[in-house]
């Protein structure tokens, strides 16, 4: 057998394999002795068939596929042994047609070869980095929510900012009076700040123990079935009948008292003998937020990084479109000869960042391991849990979740892409120099927003059809 690459452009070539009689006959011998065992034959006993019937009625047909396997296996052995870089999978030429008498063939394989981008990450390469400023306002906001999650719930005869309001409800009627057989609950509480409805929510505002609030209970939370359920003590069947006013008098509020300044504080936020006094408290307290900032600052990086990279190397970059056209329609051959063209012009942006991840994945040497993967599904099964409210029980339960994450195959796959990624970008992150900037958060959002805006504009220009 003879494999040889025949370059027909500067990015696309042929292999032409020819194959000799011993490259075939072992094989096509074993499939049709294989027939003799496992097929019912008509006048023949299972097993029990003659080589020359077998040839005889199989024989082409078994040769046919067997040439084929052989070569497509020896061109794939030919790009693999060679480390040849092509797109998509070869694809057998116009050409290729088979006289099954004879002894010799030659098959030919239209490929597509990958463009060498030849990148370099050093410290010539320059990238923006944006330092989010942590501001006095976020350090005093920060230390509120601290000391108010700490605090302790106490009740007080005056209402206070997030305060639960307990007293009794009756529903009124249509002339404002209690109804004698209306909803009547005793124990009742609400959550003012909660309420989808500010109107109503200023209702409680300045009030005090003793007073007396009328308030629209469909109105606080837009006819939610379960928040008038749970508000007003009644069945689900019941909610259409809670139409209308209600009025509550007020016992008392529920408020979060924050926790005061002090090593008992300290040592409840942070751990015991970690923080002493209250200059190293707001030395965390800004740490805890420069830390919380930093995932905005590596995303835009990344996207900073992505650009460049598709910059410099994609807006030249050459690609095999006549071999992608011939791949695209057998692959898929739903596309019309007419729409080829527009459907590789549509999926040429993915197939350069394809190619451009993969190189520079390849230059700087970044490997995947199950350590990594594993890494970033815990990380998302901790986010998911934090945003459901399970803040508590993450730590406990986060393992679990990945693996469930990690037993799905399209999640796995994704969350393998995201691994590369992220390793990739630590990657470019530390090799290039870094050009540091230290930007206020609003300055930081305006940053997003402009590029948010160039990006769309730069699709909408795209998709915009011809006049």
């Amino acid at each position: 057998m003879d494999v040889t690459l025949e370059k027909t452009g500067e990015l696309e070539g042929r292999l032409v394999v020819k194959i000799e009689e011993a490259d075939y006959a072992a094989r096509v011998k074993k499939e049709l002795k294989e027939i003799g065992q496992n097929r019912q034959i008509p006048g023949f006993r299972k097993g029990h068939v003659d080589m020359a019937q077998l040839q005889k009625r199989f024989g082409k047909q078994v040769k046919a596929g067997v040439l084929n396997d052989v070569a497509s296996d020896a061109a794939l052995k030919y790009i693999e042994d060679n480390k040849i870089a092509i797109l998509g999978q070869p694809i057998p030429a116009e050409e290729n047609e088979m006289n099954l008498d004879d002894k010799d063939f030659t098959f030919v394989y239209e490929i597509g070869l990958m463009p060498e981008l030849n990148m370099v990450f050093d410290q010539n390469v320059e990238l923006d980095f944006y330092n989010i400023a942590v501001s006095d306002d976020m350090v005093k906001q920060q230390d509120e929510n601290i000391r108010m999650q700490a605090g302790d719930r106490v009740t007080t005869d005056t209402y206070g900012d997030r305060a639960l309001v307990k007293g009794t409800i009756m529903q009124l009627d249509a002339d404002g009076n209690v109804k004698a057989d209306g909803i009547q609950v005793t124990d009742g509480i609400v959550a003012p700040f909660l309420f989808k409805s500010k109107e109503e929510a200023a209702k409680f505002e300045g009030t005090k123990a003793g007073d007396k609030v009328v308030f629209d209970a469909f109105a606080t939370c837009d006819g939610n079935e379960a928040e008038i359920s749970s508000m007003l003590h009644i069945d689900r069947d019941k909610v259409e009948e809670a139409r209308g006013n209600f009025e509550m008098t007020i016992t008392e509020y529920v408020v979060n008292k924050p926790a005061e300044l002090g090593q008992e504080f300290y040592d409840k936020v942070f751990g015991p003998d970690t923080v002493h006094n209250e200059e190293e408290y707001f030395a965390r307290v800004r740490e805890m937020i420069a830390k919380g900032l930093e995932p905005n600052s590596r995303s835009l990086f990344i996207r900073t990084a992505e650009d460049y990279l598709m910059e410099t190397y994609g807006t030249k970059m050459q690609l095999p479109e006549g071999f992608l056209r011939k791949f695209m329609m057998r692959v898929n051959p739903e596309i019309k000869a007419e729409d080829v063209d527009m459907e590789l012009q549509r999926a040429i942006p993915g197939m350069k960042w394809e190619i451009i991840e993969g190189q520079a994945g390849r230059v700087m040497g970044i490997k995947v391991e199950e350590d990594d993967v594993k890494s970033i599904a815990r990380s998302i099964a901790m986010e998911q849990l934090i945003q459901y409210g399970m803040g508590q029980m993450a730590e406990q339960m986060a393992d679990y979740y990945a693996e469930n994450l990690l037993k799905d195959k399209d999640q796995r796959r994704r969350l393998v892409d995201q691994a590369y990624t992220s390793k990739l970008m630590n990657a470019i992150h530390n090799a290039v120099k870094l050009n540091e900037k230290t930007v206020s958060l609003d300055e930081f959002r305006a940053l997003v927003d402009t590029l948010n805006n160039a990006s769309g504009a730069a699709v909408a220009a795209e998709e915009e059809p011809e006049a």
